[in-house]
């Protein structure tokens, strides 16, 4: 199997649930994948009640608008599904990366032995999953995505999993991202800060712009999504370069960390930089390096709290109820719900007493308990 190397990064086809959970149709995506230049690919154990709540909302797809939950519920395979896409990606000299959602999914993905266990940017708060995968994971490697999330957010992640064979990925939570909110002098920024490799997950739509700058950064990992056709209905499939794209990413990528290798670091950067101003303009090119400088992108600033994990209600309950662990879950709030408090409290509002009637999915606030909040500051 391919390794990154000095002035080398791995290059990871995000497949996600673009399958539609058919094996021929994953099979098919991990070939594209390897043929395009992939050194790894990426899927996503989806299990719905891990992810939201039902009543969430609804997202518009190619053939109209659905019920989130329910395109997630759709999307759940079972543990033999995944195995093969292991046993596949393998025959095919390519590393297979998958993310879990909740405790379920972590469970069954260890029993496989993946190659490297991702943490997809909206459970970097996940501190159930965060614990669980720091404390089972063993030798696997983690790879932590990071868009939608405050330098205190990816310090506290850190503080869980630890720093051993743990890779960054800055990322933008924005479908697609805007080439030039990216800030990519930010791999740099992180992994000096937390001494740790830096990559970064892509979700604009240039094959080319942001992939090899932050090459020039020094990039670790370059993660992308990867589709056979851009008109299908997967969640990601509109973002998603086809295979075609995909492989003339692969190749400049490939040609950036060739400079880097024949110039040094410093001189490499600066040619790398110089190469893709001819193309999209020094101003542009500048904008999309950014200021190396840790803050919410513009376009994610109003989904922070949403995209994320937070508490949320599983029921309905009347005032005078107690939280029981089946009342509450660590859910992503997404469309229509209001957010809840941190899932750091999950373990603190259990056995608390409502004061007011609540529905399911509601966000859980302070104030649904007496003197809650206050408590949490005295400790």
């Amino acid at each position: 199997m391919k390794n990154p190397t000095l002035n080398s990064a791995l290059v990871i086809a995000e497949i996600g649930t673009s399958h539609g959970g058919s094996l021929e149709k994953a099979e098919k995506l991990i070939d594209a994948a390897v043929d395009a230049g992939a050194d790894a690919v990426k899927f996503q154990w989806v299990y719905a009640d891990e992810i939201l709540h039902p009543d969430t909302g609804f997202v518009d797809l190619p053939g109209g608008k659905v019920r989130l939950y329910d395109r997630f519920k759709a999307l759940e395979t079972d543990e033999s599904f995944f195995r093969h896409c292991l046993d596949y990606a393998r025959s095919k000299n390519a590393k297979f990366i998958c993310s879990p959602f909740g405790l379920k999914s972590l469970e069954k993905l260890l029993k496989i032995c993946p190659d490297y266990i991702k943490i997809a940017s909206p459970e970097l708060n996940h501190f159930p999953l965060l614990k669980a995968t720091a404390k089972n994971r063993g030798d696997i490697p983690v790879i932590v995505s990071t868009g939608v999330s405050r330098l205190e957010d990816i310090e506290e992640a850190l503080g869980i999993l630890g720093t051993d064979k743990v890779t960054l990925l800055h990322c933008i939570t924005c479908y697609p991202a805007p080439e030039e909110e990216y800030n990519l002098r930010l791999v740099k920024t992180l992994s000096q800060k937390f001494s740790v490799d830096c990559g970064i997950s892509d979700h604009s739509l240039d094959p080319v712009l942001v992939p090899c700058l932050a090459v020039s950064q020094g990039a670790k990992i370059i993660e992308k999504h990867i589709t056979l056709s851009r008109e299908t209905d997967g969640l990601d499939d509109p973002v998603a370069l086809t295979p075609e794209q995909f492989a003339l990413m692969c190749h400049t990528v490939h040609q950036s960390q060739a400079v880097l290798r024949h110039y040094g670091s410093q001189k490499g950067e600066a040619e790398i930089i110089r190469q893709m101003e001819e193309t999209a303009g020094k101003q542009r090119v500048e904008r999309i390096l950014g200021t190396g400088i840790k803050t919410l992108a513009p376009s994610e600033k109003e989904n922070y709290g949403r995209t994320n994990r937070s508490l949320h209600f599983l029921q309905d309950m009347k005032a005078g109820q107690i939280i029981t662990e089946n009342s509450v879950a660590v859910l992503r709030t997404e469309k229509i719900l209001t957010p809840g408090i941190s899932p750091r409290f999950l373990e603190a509002v259990q056995g608390k007493t409502l004061v007011r009637d609540v529905k399911a999915g509601e966000g859980v606030l302070f104030e649904d308990f007496e003197n809650f909040e206050q408590a949490i500051k005295n400790n």
